[in-house]
């Protein structure tokens, strides 16, 4: 799946220029699908068509960019917009109409990548958050959207095994794949529920997917949130997870310890 991007801008060059930039992008893939000189024209393609994102110039002749974004925030499922100008003083106002970023021109590809990029993750986020039926009427099995190499994919819950705050993002982890979330871990936790277990401030992991619970030395882990270190080393001995099928080690915190002590009983393991 790529990104449907339309571009407004009054001066051609300045079209003709960005959409070789965004074809130019490949994470995620974009692909240029409309182009309006004004307001009205947008609108008026817009009234026909559809699309993931518009690329918005600010000063147009009549309406301006702003006040086309403000139509269209009030609208259910609107488009993503991301501001493109040569004027850096409207930045505040574009991120009062929620606006997902605002490229300064001359544009850089590089730049623009990272925009697409934010895009396509607040697009997931909104499917995921959606309710998906099926198309006989029963409700479908819950998923995650992620945005992976520039493709849209939908990875049911019931795979996930653990997902693991690192740096900037956290790491989903199926049985057979390893995606990379923009989104941070206490937002998951509240959609996911009680089928998953705090097991460190940093990871989330399935119930199901507990195999044992034992003392260990987990590399990187030996003083997070008051786990015993041994010997100043990065690794220390401390409680962890066994997670099933991969047999990947998680930390677990001390605190942690009695819940995922008893969710291990519960289930009989």
């Amino acid at each position: 799946m790529s990104l449907r991007v339309l571009l407004v801008d009054d001066e051609a060059l300045a079209r003709l220029r960005l959409s070789g930039l965004v074809h130019d992008c490949i994470d995620p893939v974009a692909r240029v699908v409309g182009e309006a000189a004004n307001v009205s024209q947008a609108l008026a393609w817009l009234a026909t068509n559809d699309c993931d994102l518009l690329l918005l110039d600010v000063q147009m002749p009549g309406r301006d960019g702003t006040q086309l974004a403000a139509e269209l925030r009030q609208r259910a499922d609107a488009p993503a917009v991301v501001f493109v100008t040569a004027h850096a003083e409207h930045a505040l106002r574009a991120f009062d109409l929620d606006a997902v970023d605002y490229l300064t021109k001359p544009v850089r590809r590089e730049r623009l990548q990272a925009a697409l990029q934010r895009v396509a993750q607040r697009l997931a986020q909104r499917l995921a958050a959606a309710p998906a039926t099926a198309a006989a009427g029963n409700v479908e099995a819950p998923v995650i959207v992620v945005s992976d190499r520039g493709r849209i994919v939908r990875v049911p819950i019931a795979e996930v095994l653990y997902l693991k705050a690192e740096l900037k993002y956290v790491t989903l982890r199926t049985a057979a794949h390893t995606h990379v979330l923009d989104e941070a871990l206490s937002d998951l936790e509240q959609r996911l529920g009680d089928r998953f277990l705090r097991v460190h401030r940093n990871a989330l992991v399935a119930r199901s997917a507990v195999r044992a619970l034992e003392r260990r030395v987990v590399a990187g882990e030996g003083r997070e949130e008051g786990a015993e270190g041994v010997g100043g080393s990065d690794a220390g001995e401390g409680w962890a997870v066994c997670i099933a099928p991969v047999d990947e080690w998680l930390a677990v915190s001390r605190r942690q310890v009695v819940a995922v002590r008893e969710a291990l009983v519960a289930a009989g393991r």
